[in-house]
């Protein structure tokens, strides 16, 4: 990084009362005027570029979309959505990104069949839940547009709430999945407070309202609640789990401990079908070998923002280094 910075030069030339030291002034006046206009006209340039940067950064991204939209092959393909991070509200992995995608892949009439491409440490019960029910619905509405679950890394908890809405579940022999359980995180400080001489003071109106509250003691009657609760959301898993794979399943109590295996393992255990990758699914199983990905992107303003916030980025500091500094 190379930093050049410009200094004014000090006034040079007569002092007052000296022979042409008016001749001076009036240099030194014109000169600071002209550098004062080069400066202005510098920076209406760079908003002048910066405003045609941001236009043309919007046009690309329509032409980018239009583009896209008129690449989606005319022949017959499988489309592919990415089940990918946690699943939560607000997150690429939401119920409300994965049903758009599946809406607008099941409206493309060249759809044959869809694979669902996870890789989720799992998430929200209730985003999982509300995919798995989209998925059976679409499925019984489209009964021939089958839909494949295909697992990369890790298809745990909530992944594999949605994966056995699925038609099938293809795994790597090394792939993780299962961990078909619920699980409620907090701390207990507590004893911590009292050793450092910390009083708590929580005021609420409800005798539970501060049952989570990681500063107060949980009694037993609490502790008793959360568990049920948990349990019960378990159940609720472990059914829809029953329901997806059905007769599949070989393993016992231990499927729904917890534990988690490896793709080959999975195999024998019935949590999944076959071994298989999105290629080899969407060639041998569905037979429309094109993969054309229909998860949903960013907003177009999210995109714009982040191509603008560069180019404004760099309009600044081309602007600063014309007058003041330059970065190499």
């Amino acid at each position: 990084m190379n930093l050049k910075f410009w200094k004014k030069k000090p006034f040079q030339g007569p002092g007052p009362g000296e022979p042409g030291w008016e001749q001076g002034l009036v240099e030194r006046v014109v000169t600071e005027g002209l550098r004062e206009q080069r400066r202005s006209r510098r920076w209406g340039l760079a908003f002048k570029l910066l405003t045609f940067a941001y236009l043309f950064a919007l046009l690309g991204l329509f032409w980018e979309d239009k583009v896209v939209e008129g690449l989606t092959p005319a022949e017959k393909h499988t489309a592919v959505i990415d089940i990918k991070g946690v699943i939560a509200a607000g997150s690429p992995a939401s119920a409300t990104e994965v049903i758009a995608a599946l809406d607008k892949a099941y409206k493309d009439k060249n759809t044959k069949g869809i694979i669902l491409r996870i890789n989720t440490p799992g998430g929200s019960p209730v985003q999982a839940g509300q995919i798995n029910d989209e998925i059976r619905r679409l499925r019984e509405k489209h009964k021939d547009i089958p839909v494949h679950a295909v697992v990369a890394d890790l298809c745990a908890s909530g992944g594999y709430y949605v994966a056995v809405a699925a038609e099938a579940i293809h795994v790597d022999k090394a792939s993780l999945i299962g961990s078909i359980g619920v699980r409620l995180d907090a701390f207990g400080f507590e004893e911590a407070m009292k050793d450092l001489g910390i009083e708590r003071r929580l005021l609420t109106a409800g005798a539970n309202k501060g049952i989570l509250d990681p500063f107060s003691p949980m009694t037993e009657e609490q502790k008793q609640f959360l568990q049920g609760q948990l349990d019960q959301l378990h159940q609720q898993f472990i059914a829809e789990v029953r329901e997806g794979r059905g007769d599949k399943l070989t393993g016992g109590e231990e499927l729904f401990s917890g534990l988690f295996w490896n793709g080959a393992e999975s195999l024998k255990l019935g949590l999944a079908d076959q071994l298989g990758s999105p290629e080899s699914v969407a060639r041998d199983v569905i037979g429309a070998e094109k993969l054309v990905e229909f998860t949903a992107k960013k907003d177009l303003f999210e995109r714009l923002a982040d191509r603008v916030g560069t180019a404004l980025a760099n309009g600044l500091l081309a602007v600063m280094g014309s007058g003041y500094a330059q970065v190499r």
